[in-house]
């Protein structure tokens, strides 16, 4: 008779996303992401790859298969897992960092690459992968690689990270509005051509996301 595994609700941590917890738990991504009780959290974050820490997710019983198999035989199993894939674009003096070695090392995994035309990286990597580092310059420069901590953008540490990121220098990732943080929007909106009002209004947000993509 099938086992199954009893439903539950994960409580995100930070570096969870949907994939994540579908790898962990023995689902697809999309069968916890388009889960009925998850719906009010697919409308308010929208991307199953951006949680917030605290967010409950739904994750549906799993039943386990039997089956028959002859004795004093070797049978293969194969579990069926769909990659994730990590993104990076890199930037020296706003100029994309173009056709350079790196090496990036997530997990136990090493991959060895060069970066395209427009500064980009991109490898597959499992759904549950943590991070790692990244580096370039034949090793002369290493650079933290945190695979799922980024927040939504509607939160001040998800502004935080995007414009951090962008070479927006403001601070830690807290949900507190600092001087430094204020001062990186005013900035950032003078260089995209927004007003200069130092919050993080919609327009200013839209942006944000739409250049940090």
């Amino acid at each position: 008779m099938p086992v199954e595994i009893k439903e539950v609700i994960i409580k995100v941590s930070p570096g969870d996303s949907i994939p994540s917890i579908a790898q962990d738990s023995g689902h697809f991504a999309d069968t916890i992401w388009n889960h009925a009780n998850n719906a009010e959290i697919k409308a308010k974050r929208k991307n199953p790859n951006i949680l917030f820490p605290g967010d409950d997710i739904f994750v549906p019983a799993i039943r386990l298969k039997d089956f028959s198999c002859a004795t004093d035989a070797r049978h293969s199993f194969k579990r069926k897992g769909i990659p994730a894939k990590l993104k990076i674009q890199l930037f020296l003096l706003g100029e994309p960092r173009a056709n350079e070695d790196y090496t990036l090392i997530l997990d136990d995994k090493i991959i060895r690459g060069k970066t395209d035309a427009d500064g980009n990286i991109e490898a597959f990597i499992p759904p549950n992968c943590k991070g790692g580092v990244l580096k370039l310059n034949g090793g002369k420069e290493e650079y933290p690689v945190r695979v799922g901590h980024l927040n939504p953008i509607d939160t001040v540490s998800g502004i935080k990270q995007r414009l951090n990121n962008l070479g927006y220098h403001c601070g830690d990732e807290s949900e507190e509005e600092t001087d430094a943080v204020l001062e990186a929007v005013v900035q950032f909106q003078k260089d995209n051509g927004l007003p200069e009002t130092g919050e993080f209004d919609d327009a200013t947000r839209a942006k944000l996301e739409s250049l940090h993509k």
